[in-house]
């Protein structure tokens, strides 16, 4: 068999809370929404008998600790704030899981966010192929490569 692509989606789950600053409704609110993380990747099956590989493209437990260690552990139980929003100015007794952004924390933008995390960090000959944030269960964005 020759060097065939195939392309794999693993799905995650992570609870985040935003504020949509200036928004002309409830989400002006704090509020939190549980999210659906797909990420497809694209590579090369590993085509030799001896690699502990042999027959994958990336093995899931490594495709799952690099979407855990380069976007999970920073958006998960956190609340997302544009820097420069009032609410990011209050005073929060315990600032650990705040996450002041440089944008509005829309899924759009939170998406962006998450890809460009992603493409610094992927591992070698694994390419990003589309990643989709799902913010409630008919509510979704996705980035395609």
């Amino acid at each position: 068999m020759g060097k065939e692509k195939v392309t794999l989606t693993k799905i995650f789950t992570f609870d985040a809370a935003h504020v949509l600053e200036n928004y002309p409704g409830k989400c002006k609110h704090i509020h939190g929404h549980t999210y659906h993380l797909h990420v497809a990747v694209t590579g090369e099956i590993i085509d030799e008998i001896n690699h502990p590989y042999n027959g994958m493209i990336i093995d899931f437990t490594d495709l799952k600790r690099w979407i855990q260690d380069s976007v999970l552990n920073l958006f998960d139980h956190s609340l997302l704030l544009h820097e420069e929003s009032p609410t990011a100015k209050l005073d929060f007794p315990n600032r650990e899981r705040i996450y002041l952004t440089r944008y509005t924390p829309t899924c759009e933008n939170m998406l962006l966010d998450i890809v460009e995390r992603l493409k610094q960090s992927a591992p070698n000959s694994i390419y990003l192929e589309e990643v989709r944030l799902q913010e409630t269960p008919t509510a979704i964005a996705t980035w395609k490569a």
